[in-house]
């Protein structure tokens, strides 16, 4: 192989991993720019991350419902969504 397809091959390579690569990260950013964080939805271990006290991060809740741990939903409809507890919620929510 000639010198000079050698360097054709590597810049089209390149190319191919970087338009890769951002179109990997467009796809990340535009679903998490349709959702919402929802508070007080997510069951026990199943949270997205923290949001205070009892919490650390993701799969780190302790009961179901709780009012400190948000999951990710899709936007608009957070507070549509019901648990035996009431609605969720945008902000941290305070549950028995």
């Amino acid at each position: 192989m000639k010198a000079d397809t050698k360097i054709a091959a590597a810049a089209a390579s390149a190319l191919a991993l970087s338009l890769s690569a951002a179109a990997a990260h467009a796809d990340t950013s535009s679903a998490l720019d349709e959702t919402e964080q929802c508070y007080g939805v997510s069951l026990a271990g199943e949270n997205d991350c923290a949001a205070g006290p009892g919490t650390s991060c993701a799969g780190t809740s302790t009961v179901d419902y709780q009012g400190n741990a948000w999951v990710y939903v899709p936007e608009g409809e957070c507070e549509t969504i019901q648990t035996p507890y009431g609605n969720g919620s945008l902000e941290p929510i305070e549950r028995p």
